[in-house]
């Protein structure tokens, strides 16, 4: 599967953003769909992910209540919609996928066993 992401670019504190990831390929075999991010000199850390089906959204502490992760079949496109944007939010984002790795483990065990296919990073920078 490949994964196309878009959307990062320059924001201020406050402001919203919306990153897109888009798959092609065999997506008909994707189960988990999520994104993930590195902050610089940091390990990458789960963000938030979704069954490919539409449930289940799960998003990590940092970002609960401000990102909504979404997905449209249709368009082979899962979305993450980013609100009231913080400084430290500012990362390399990724999108990432599984054909094979349930919701949790994809979510919360290390992402270099669990995730099949990255997509490149797209830059988020949140400015004060």
């Amino acid at each position: 599967v490949q994964l196309q992401a878009s959307g990062g670019g320059l924001v201020q504190t406050g402001d919203s953003l919306r990153l897109s990831c888009t798959a092609s390929g065999r997506a008909f075999d994707l189960v988990v769909v999520g994104w993930f991010r590195q902050h610089p000199g940091k390990e990458r850390d789960f963000v938030a992910a979704i069954h490919w089906d539409g449930g289940r959204p799960t998003y990590s502490d940092s970002v609960k209540g401000r990102f909504t992760i979404s997905r449209d079949n249709a368009k082979r496109t899962v979305y993450l919609q980013m609100n009231r944007l913080k400084p430290e939010d500012t990362a390399v984002y990724y999108c990432a996928a599984t054909t094979g790795i349930a919701l949790r483990p994809f979510c919360f065990s290390d992402p270099d066993i669990m995730v099949d296919d990255w997509g490149k990073g797209t830059l988020v920078t949140v400015s004060s």
